[in-house]
């Protein structure tokens, strides 16, 4: 099996963009799945508020093998990171630092992304295993707040802006010292038509290239 931080570094350099599947269903993941991996997508999690998540991850992992990284987001308790791993799922999103999900994550042989908001819960996150870190919400701070955090927090700590995030404002989080992005609601809504989702997700990967 690959390395997981080699795995995630491969992926991550491909393309530094998280699509947030929240609300999708088993039935259109593989669909959702195809247009984003079309656009240049290579990192996809499914929120386990999702409906059946577990199923969605096992479908997407499936039809995307080789072309992306799927995984679970909203991952709260140690004990669902096994289940995210019997679907096939290979990424570990969480919205808070919980240092038991991060252990089992890494012990499972799982990617770690968990989110912080504070440089004590980055420092937390990267002692307890972290592959990167998840700024969430960034729309609770701003790009200054990020900048003044990359002066203590390691140079090679990737950290992903996460929550509010639009084509408008990457550069500014970009210039602040953030190598990636989640998108949530910008590029994805529940019964949102997958043209709509592929043209977007086009406009995102677009974006990302014209960034310094």
């Amino acid at each position: 099996m690959t390395d997981p931080a080699a795995r995630f570094a491969e992926a991550f350099d491909a393309c530094p963009l998280v699509a947030i599947l929240r609300g999708v269903t088993p039935a259109e993941a593989p669909e959702v799945g195809e247009a984003l991996v079309e656009a240049g997508f290579t990192l996809i999690e499914v929120p386990l508020n999702s409906p059946s998540p577990y199923d969605s991850i096992a479908r997407l992992a499936s039809r995307l093998a080789g072309r992306a990284v799927v995984g679970a987001g909203t991952v709260l308790s140690p004990d669902q990171v096994p289940r995210v791993a019997a679907a096939g799922g290979a990424l570990v999103v969480s919205p808070n630092t919980e240092p038991g999900v991060i252990r089992a994550t890494v012990e499972t042989g799982l990617i770690s992304l968990p989110g912080y908001f504070t440089p004590t819960e980055g420092f937390a996150a990267l002692a307890a295993g972290a592959h990167a870190l998840k700024l969430f919400p960034a729309e609770g701070g701003s790009p200054a707040f990020l900048k003044a955090q990359r002066a203590v927090l390691p140079g090679d700590a990737k950290v992903l802006a996460v929550g509010g995030v639009t084509r408008e404002t990457m550069p500014a989080w970009r210039a602040a010292g953030a190598d990636g992005f989640g998108l949530g609601s910008a590029l994805y809504s529940a019964g949102k038509p997958v043209e709509a989702i592929a043209r977007d997700a086009r406009r995102f990967t677009t974006a990302l290239l014209q960034l310094a």
